[in-house]
């Protein structure tokens, strides 16, 4: 009780100082907040602790939606939390690794050439999913008239076309490509500007303290020296990996997808909460995903947070 009451004594102290013209300029984008992201947590929240088919008026049941999802929720549990968790490992770290990779290499470029492949790679995460979709299901049409398909039937490496994205073999494979060929948004412009930003005399200090080549000084300079863009970048892709989930049943036409290939806990929410109308269950798998994100934010404040 000590350390809340000093908190607030503290906090008490510090808002009698504070410029009150500042707190007038921070209302709009506070109220946003709070109406848009705060109360809909909450809500989410009080929900996921009630039954609620969007007619009758909730009616409160306990844990029984959690206890549903963690012990009969079948295809939660056998597809689409290995499903999210695998597409998370490969889009999160995977695009974020890819992102910074990227950034590094258009930092070695002249300006004009750096600016216009730096608009290239950025665009298609401007793009609407539903136009990706549009693309990409195009390119993987079913039949001769999709592009992969007239490639290989003309290069005879299959006889008959085939149906890429109804087919549980192909659909995980394509939805991880297209999210990452999507994926290099604003993080990866924080990445790129925080690598512009680093200071020329570390590198060349470093060197005459014994860095030899260019991997050592990324490691020893380069990332050390761009932290805060590295966090903003490792919290997007944690969001966009556990997020994402319209691309698969955009692709495929149907959710959930074909054998669950490609569904994830999106897509699970989506079908429980507008399909079954089930918004109860749906809540709990909302709050499940807050989790989730939350949990390995956290993470990626630890390894790139300023601990001073």
């Amino acid at each position: 009780m000590n350390k809340i009451k000093r908190f607030f004594v503290i906090e008490k102290r510090k808002f009698k100082q504070d410029d009150k013209a500042a707190y007038l300029f921070a209302l709009p984008y506070t109220l946003l907040f709070l109406v848009f992201i705060v109360v809909p947590i909450i809500l989410a929240i009080l929900l996921s602790f009630t039954t609620y088919d969007m007619v009758s008026s909730p009616r409160p049941i306990g844990l029984n939606n959690y206890i549903y999802l963690l012990t009969s929720d079948a295809e939660f549990m056998k597809y689409i939390l290995s499903n999210t968790i695998r597409f998370s490992i490969l889009v999160g770290p995977g695009g974020y690794v890819l992102s910074f990779v990227l950034a590094w290499c258009l930092a070695q470029l002249p300006h004009r050439l750096r600016t216009v492949l730096a608009v290239i790679l950025y665009t298609p995460s401007l793009t609407a999913g539903v136009t990706m979709s549009v693309i990409w299901k195009v390119f993987f049409a079913g039949d001769s008239s999709g592009y992969l398909n007239y490639i290989l039937l003309e290069l005879g490496l299959i006889v008959e076309p085939i149906a890429f994205l109804q087919s549980p073999q192909y659909l995980f494979i394509i939805m991880v490509g297209v999210t990452l060929w999507g994926s290099m948004g604003v993080g990866f412009l924080a990445m790129l500007a925080g690598i512009l930003n680093v200071d020329k005399e570390l590198y060349e200090a470093a060197y005459l303290d014994g860095v030899r080549n260019r991997f050592q000084e990324v490691i020893h300079i380069t990332i050390p020296s761009m932290k805060p863009q590295m966090l903003f970048g490792a919290v997007m892709a944690i969001v966009t990996a556990f997020s994402t989930g319209a691309i698969g049943v955009q692709l495929s036409g149907s959710n959930p997808t074909p054998n669950y290939a490609g569904s994830l806990i999106v897509n699970h929410i989506e079908d429980f909460g507008f399909t079954r109308y089930d918004m109860g269950y749906a809540a709990a798998l909302s709050v499940a995903l807050l989790g989730l994100i939350y949990f390995f934010s956290k993470i990626a404040y630890k390894l790139f947070g300023e601990r001073d």
